[in-house]
Order: C-alpha cells, then sequence, then structure tokens
C-alpha cells in the first residue's frame, strides 16, 4: 500500500510540489522568528512615544517569547519535509545476503 502511494508521488510530480510546499513554509517561518518579535517591538515603542511625555513610562522589553510558537512551527514543517524526501527519493540501502561459504573444502 505505501509502494503504491510513494509510486504515485513520485510519478505525478505531486510529491516535489508537496515537498516544496513544506520547505517554502518551514523558510518563511524561520523568516517570521526573527520578524514578529521585533515589529511588535517597535509598534509597542511607537505607541508609548505617542503618549503623554511626562508619564515616565519604561521602556518596553523586546518580546522574545513572540519566536517560540514560530519556531515549534518552523521545526515541524522542516522536519516533516525531510522525512518526506528522505521517504520518497532516497530509497533504503537494501543488505546484500551473504551467501553461505564452506570453509572446509577450501583447504584441499
Amino acid at each position: 500500500m505505501l509502494e503504491r502511494l510513494k509510486t504515485a508521488l513520485v510519478d505525478s510530480y505531486v510529491g516535489a510540489i508537496a515537498l516544496g510546499l513544506l520547505f517554502s513554509q518551514g523558510i518563511e517561518r524561520v523568516g517570521s522568528i526573527f520578524a514578529d518579535p521585533v515589529t511588535r517591538w517597535l509598534m509597542m515603542r511607537q505607541q508609548q512615544n505617542g503618549r503623554l511625555p511626562y508619564l515616565n513610562l519604561p521602556q518596553p522589553r523586546f518580546p522574545f517569547e513572540l519566536a517560540i510558537p514560530g519556531l515549534f512551527t518552523a521545526l515541524f514543517f522542516l522536519v516533516t519535509a525531510f522525512v518526506l524526501l528522505r521517504w520518497l527519493y532516497f530509497p533504503a540501502a537494501e543488505k546484500p545476503e551473504q551467501e553461505p561459504t564452506d570453509t572446509t573444502e577450501q583447504g584441499a
């Protein structure tokens, strides 16, 4: 059953398209790991600058916790893509069967 699915995915290029989509989503999420916290931090600073200056509020801290969900999502996409890539396009190496040799007859 799995061999038929594997053959269908490889022969119809659906597997290659799916792998490309998974890799692109993973790379996009890696980029968003860095972009989302910086964007949020800049927005918080801009909002604070618009407030009354005499309130003397502390500067907003950098939101590192925004990167954690993106990290897990990126890892999921990339690991799934690598597993599918290995399964579809890199077959497992077959172990050669060893023929039994008779060592008693070699000396004669």
